[in-house]
Formats: C-alpha cells, structure tokens, sequence
C-alpha cells in the first residue's frame, strides 16, 4: 500500500520530511521517498498534507492482564502468594480481547509493554505486544524484562499478611537473596558445561531459570519506584549484580536527574494524569519528565492501565508538555526512546524501510496529543485497523 503526499515524522536520523510517501508490502515498510511519487496506484491513501508518525507505544501497563471491568476474575496481575516470583509470565496472563486492546487501537497505540504488578519484590516477567491481535503468542514482539518493586507497594501487600517484606530493608534483600541464589546456579551450571565429569549440573530450579536472561544482560530489570531513595537503592542492587536497570515511574526522578543521567537509566514516567494517591506519590509533578530530559534522561510516558486508560497515553504526554517538555520530545518518549528502552526499536517505533508498517496518521494541522485528536488511519504490522479517509 501506498501513502503519499503525508508530512513523514520519521522520528530517526531522516528527522521530518515535509512532503513525502511511504510505501509498505505485506507487514513491513518497504521504502520511503521524498516527493509525491509519479505512478499512484487506484488503492493509494493520499494523505492531504496530514501528519504520519509510528505508531504509539505505551511503555508500562497491565494491559489485558487487569482486564476490564470485570474484578477478581479478570485480575491476574500480582500473584501476591510468594514475595520473590520471576518465573510468573504475563503473557500467561493476558486476556488479547479484553475491548481495552480496540481502545488502545483506535487512539493510535500500536505496541504496549504488559507487566506483572507491584506487590512482590520480583513480580515475573514482562513482556512487549503488538495491540492487534487474538492469539497473545502471535501479538508478542519480545520478553522484555524483569519486573521488581521497590517501596510502598510490598510493604503493604506483606504488613497486611503479617510476614516478610515489611520494611525497605527487607523487599532490597529479597531481591538481593533472589538474584545472589540466581547468581551461583549460573555458575554451577557453567561448572557443569565446562567439566561434566568432575561437577553435576544443579537442581532445577525454575526462579533461577527465569533471572538467567537477565543476568546475562539478555532483559533488563524494570523497577517499580516512586520516591528518590527507592531509585537509589535500585541503582545499588543493578551495581552489585551487574544488570541493566529501568525506573518505571520514577515520580520523584527530578530530585536526582543529573545522578539518572550520569548513571545512564532511563525512566518510564507515569502515571501523569492522577492524584497523589498514596505516600510514594506525594513528590508527584507535570515537570518530572521535562527535567529529566534537560537532564539528559532517556524518558518514556506510561499510563499505567488500568490506572490510567490507555486510550489517554497521547494525553499523559500533553500534560509532560504543559510541565516543559518540547512536543518534539513528547512525541518521543511515545515512539522512538519506549521502542529503546523495550529493546523492541529494531521492529517498530520509527518509520524506515525493514521496520513492521506500525503507523498512523492525522489530519494536517492536528496536534495527535490532543484530547479531541483520533488519527485517520492506524496500521499495525501491515493491517489496517481504523481507516477514516
């Protein structure tokens, strides 16, 4: 299919072409030129001067695996039995025709990274889907990650159950003893593979069997943390085992940017659009994004859903806008900077030739972050989901 006569926000090095065309075959863009191109097939979009950019990314949610309006049956995100839970899969938990997938469609939001929550200490493993879709397995662009928390959320879940982790002491040393226990059956398996007759491989464990990857820096580890401590020690415990940390949240990261930036740890900021609903969020302000990047943070926007709906993702990066970040940049942290720190931007989050065709458009002189914004057209590897023009 072909879309012409579109401003192309490729948001890569090919920066904004003014007028231009996109082409794309089966589920891949197959090419990009400048111009309006000389043969136009009949099936051909003219775009009428309107904005293309990738499709949206919503860096954290629990999309599917809250699913919605249903309660205790549809709620699968936090299996708050086991503070330590590597081995728990999200994609395990996600319902793909809960109607939030077609709401988040509709707004122009192509991929989603759904995660377990933040009751445990180590809540499971998080993985990145496309929104199109009804088998789960054929929407999954990849497993991202580890997800931790830090704070407020396990001590509440575990004080409630009058058993460990009640304090910040006790959630960092789950996840220290986790990850140490991880740490020696990578080693003992190795003994094994190198000298099979001298050494016996160690008992299966299925935790230690899930924390591999990412001690092989294969995933990274999402960290759930609101306040400014919690940051730190969450940079503390990436240090001592060497892993590539995520902030998810971060509400409290202006406090400590330049410390973010020198460390080299991205955000995912949000939820933006809510209430200081609970002691961790009290630091909570619209400039949190802004100053990151002044900072030199690589920063997504998140919703959160089911916190936020996702259908508001466009509007969270708005309200980044009115706490000082450039729209450019708000544009980003919703396209290109989600796809890196996912570690999914060899598949989508920019428009170029080899990438999935996850796009969509807007009519010209429509701001997409805007609350009354749809876009004209959604595509979502190759498929046209919504089409108004």
């Amino acid at each position: 299919m072909l879309i012409y006569n579109a401003e192309i926000y490729t948001m890569d090095s090919a920066g904004i072409i003014p007028t231009g065309w996109l082409r794309t075959e089966n589920s891949k863009i197959k090419e990009i030129g400048t111009g309006i191109p000389e043969n136009i097939p009949d099936d051909s979009i003219d775009a009428q001067g309107g904005m293309l950019l990738p499709g949206f990314i919503d860096a954290h949610t629990h999309l599917g695996i809250i699913e919605d309006g249903i309660d205790f049956e549809g709620d699968d995100c936090n299996e708050s039995t086991d503070p330590f839970s590597p081995q728990m899969r999200a994609i395990d938990g996600i319902n793909p025709f809960d109607r939030c997938f077609e709401e988040a469609r509709m707004r122009g939001i192509t991929s989603a990274a759904s995660s377990p929550g933040s009751a445990n200490p180590c809540g499971g493993e998080i993985c990145a889907v496309k929104t199109n879709g009804r088998r789960i397995d054929d929407m999954l662009i990849k497993q991202c990650g580890i997800k931790f928390a830090m704070g407020e959320n396990p001590k509440n879940v575990y004080n409630g159950k009058d058993e460990a982790p009640i304090t910040r002491m006790a959630v960092a040393a789950v996840i220290r003893e986790g990850l140490y226990k991880a740490r020696r059956y990578v080693h003992d398996m190795d003994s094994y593979y190198s000298d099979g007759e001298n050494y016996d491989p160690p008992e299966y464990d299925i935790k230690c069997e899930a924390l591999m990857p990412l001690l092989e820096r294969k995933m990274k580890a999402f960290f759930h943390c609101h306040r400014a401590d919690d940051i730190c020690t969450a940079m503390r415990i990436a240090h001592e085992f060497s892993i590539d940390p995520v902030i998810i949240h971060g509400t409290e990261g202006y406090k400590i940017a330049d410390i973010l930036a020198e460390e080299e740890v991205p955000v995912i900021c949000g939820p933006l659009i809510c209430d200081r609903c609970k002691p961790e969020m009290k630091g909570l302000e619209l400039k949190n994004t802004a100053v990151l990047h002044e900072n030199g943070v690589k920063t997504a926007i998140c919703t959160d859903h089911t916190v936020i709906p996702i259908q508001y993702l466009p509007l969270s990066a708005q309200a980044a806008v009115k706490g000082g970040l450039e729209l450019s940049e708000a544009l980003r942290t919703l396209t290109v900077n989600p796809a890196e720190i996912l570690g999914i931007d060899d598949i989508t989050g920019t428009l170029a030739a080899g990438k999935d065709a996850d796009l969509q458009l807007y009519a010209k002189g429509q701001n997409p972050l805007d609350l009354m914004s749809e876009p004209l057209l959604v595509m979502i590897s190759g498929e046209i989901c919504r089409k108004d023009i």
